[in-house]
């Protein structure tokens, strides 16, 4: 059995129409959406309405952590267009969608990343595509669990939750041979993105549950650039799964 593993797709439908060549299925951790590209200033939604000049300088606040500063900007920039700011995010957002989900292969598990908008997830999905979050899946004789969403940042991206309602989804798959999440276990190493320079947020919950339940894998995305990729705790294998708008190659696991 084979199966590819994405994540942090932010746009790339180009790489994703192969990302299942000689898999049996594809499993995608989600963040679809590509708001802003801090590699590529020019891409993204929020440059597609305002420029490159606006995103370099709304990216160059928030790496400076000066979010309020951030948000003022921003929100100028949003007051500006015609109608509703909201309506004009959405539209650009399902835009998106539209051509991720027809390039995204089949079968395909899939679940949220923290700047995926689930609700309108159900406009776009295909047959083959299953979206899972807080729930398990038996692929090749092996049960997946799959994990959704980030935990509350500053950044306010759209799909963040408390840690309660996290840990809940986490403590509702049970045991897994492996544990799918957006985020990592939150193990500092696998957590500091080393070109942003930051500690990304990770899941105690999915820590705890790693260490009691030790499924074979645990298998995640969200950091770009990590410090480690992979590590062990006990059995367990955690591997960051690698930022798919980057690498255009997807994670193999073979049993």
């Amino acid at each position: 059995m084979r199966v590819h593993v994405v994540s942090d797709v932010h746009g790339r439908a180009d790489a994703l129409a192969r990302a299942g060549d000689g898999a049996d299925a594809l499993v995608c951790l989600g963040d679809l959406i590509l708001f802003v590209d801090y590699a590529d200033h020019s891409r993204g939604i929020f440059a597609d309405l305002f420029g490159r000049e606006k995103a370099s300088e709304f990216i160059g606040l928030r790496t400076a952590g000066r979010f309020d500063e951030a948000r003022a900007m921003s929100a100028a920039l949003w007051a500006a267009l015609d109608g509703d700011p909201r309506d004009h995010i959405e539209a650009a957002v399902r835009r998106q969608y539209a051509e991720i989900f027809q390039a995204m292969p089949t079968p395909a598990y899939m679940t949220y990343g923290n700047v995926d908008v689930p609700r309108l997830w159900p406009e776009f999905v295909r047959p083959g595509h299953v979206v899972l979050d807080g729930a398990t899946a038996e692929i090749g004789g092996l049960r997946f669990g799959f994990v959704g969403g980030g935990l509350h940042t500053p950044y306010r991206t759209p799909y963040e939750i408390d840690d309660e309602e996290y840990a809940r989804k986490v403590e509702a798959l049970g045991e897994v041979d492996v544990l799918c999440c957006h985020i990592p276990p939150a193990i500092p190493e696998l957590l500091y993105d080393v070109v942003a320079r930051r500690l990304e947020r990770g899941s105690e919950a999915t820590l705890e549950a790693i260490r009691r339940t030790q499924p074979r894998y645990a298998l995640f995305g969200h950091v770009h650039q990590p410090l480690v990729s992979r590590t062990r705790v006990g059995r367990t294998e955690c591997v960051n799964v690698g930022h798919f708008r980057g690498r255009g190659t997807p994670f193999a696991l073979e049993w």
